[in-house]
């Protein structure tokens, strides 16, 4: 069913498909669908680039971009990539879901009084569909980051038939290719200034590509028959593709989704089977169902801990080195690493994680 995915629709289309799009995103509740090319006057989620972005620069009294962004994940790139040409703002902050987000007056007033808006894309925010197609209604632009994506490298799993996996920052390379994106739709915006943006995103791609390496590297030491990711909800099938670990989840992609006692009780067979070791928390998702696939575990007579904390649709707090995109990578993968039998540096990558107790 591929080929019903809106972003690769012709232009007529995506303008007859937008109120399609607009009822889906409600009925998805913010994680999978897809987005579309830049260029495109119209739609926001589903459809690509909203908008004009033709003088938004002159628009800033300061000379620099307002840009608005959702996730943090969106925001550390777009950051990365503007430098000091751009005034980022992030609305999905802390420890929010961003796939149960809701935006409210401030932030919807915030997007419009921007010169440009960057969301991830694929239904993440489902929430904010409407949001979006509202400021692309008023000339701004608004960006998808992942549109420029091979759909290939997509995931789609069978249970969301005809909708992608929005996670796509789990797998690093992948990531990498947004970044990119985002440096080309800046540089619409801001002509005079893209050869900067091209060339911190040359550099900030780099930087990606050796904490590729290094996940790669650490996550094939866990030994084989403990190579097993349990975590709370499916926000890991990316980086199970990209890095060679399984993953079993409690929840489905979307944390609107409810885990059924079924799921709960397959999922510890599955753990007391193949002794798995560790199951891992995450920080934007509750530990409820955790603590009872543990005590099931328990009842069974297998004593499963908790591996760590991990990043999953949030980043660490804002100000330290897991509050980025880099930082919440070398965190994920150093302490799965070590939690699985593997060998990782206790302070990670970079030497830069913090001297939080693991569990």
């Amino acid at each position: 069913m591929l080929h019903q995915h809106p972003e690769f629709l012709t232009s007529t289309a995506r303008l007859a498909a937008l109120s399609v799009i607009v009822v889906a995103a409600g009925l998805v509740c913010g994680c999978s669908g897809s987005n579309g090319p830049a260029g495109t006057n119209g739609s926001s989620e589903g459809t690509g680039t909203v908008g004009s972005a033709s003088g938004a620069r002159d628009a800033n009294p300061v000379g620099k971009l307002n840009i608005v962004t959702t996730t943090a994940m969106v925001t550390d790139v777009v950051t990365a990539v503007a430098g000091d040409r751009a005034i980022v703002t992030g609305l999905i902050t802390g420890n929010q879901d961003p796939h149960m987000f809701t935006a409210g007056s401030n932030d919807v007033k915030k997007m419009l009084g921007a010169d440009a808006v960057f969301y991830t894309g694929l239904m993440l925010e489902g929430r904010m569909a409407d949001d979006f197609a509202l400021v692309g209604r008023k000339g701004k632009p608004v960006f998808p980051v992942t549109e420029g994506l091979d759909r290939e490298k997509l995931r789609e799993p069978p249970e969301f038939e005809g909708h992608w996996d929005p996670h796509v920052w789990m797998d690093v390379k992948l990531w990498s290719e947004c970044v990119g994106h985002v440096s080309k739709e800046l540089g619409t915006l801001d002509a005079g200034s893209a050869d900067e943006y091209q060339s911190r995103a040359d550099e900030y791609r780099k930087q990606l590509s050796e904490l590729d390496a290094y996940i790669r590297k650490v996550i094939a030491t866990i030994p084989k028959e403990q190579r097993y990711l349990v975590t709370a909800h499916d926000a890991f099938g990316y980086f199970a593709q990209a890095y060679g670990i399984e993953v079993k989840a409690i929840q489905g992609i979307s944390t609107d989704s409810q885990a059924a006692i079924s799921d709960i009780n397959s999922l510890v067979d599955f753990i007391v089977e193949n002794k798995v070791p560790a199951i891992f928390i995450e920080s934007s998702v509750s530990q409820k169902n955790i603590e009872a696939v543990i005590e099931g575990c328990g009842s069974r007579g297998w004593t499963l801990k908790i591996g760590a904390e991990l990043y999953s649709d949030a980043m660490g707090a804002s100000g330290t080195y897991e509050g980025t995109y880099i930082g919440m990578m070398d965190h994920n993968a150093t302490k799965i690493a070590r939690a699985l039998g593997g060998k990782a540096p206790e302070q990670g990558w970079q030497g830069k994680l913090s001297n939080k107790t693991e569990h």
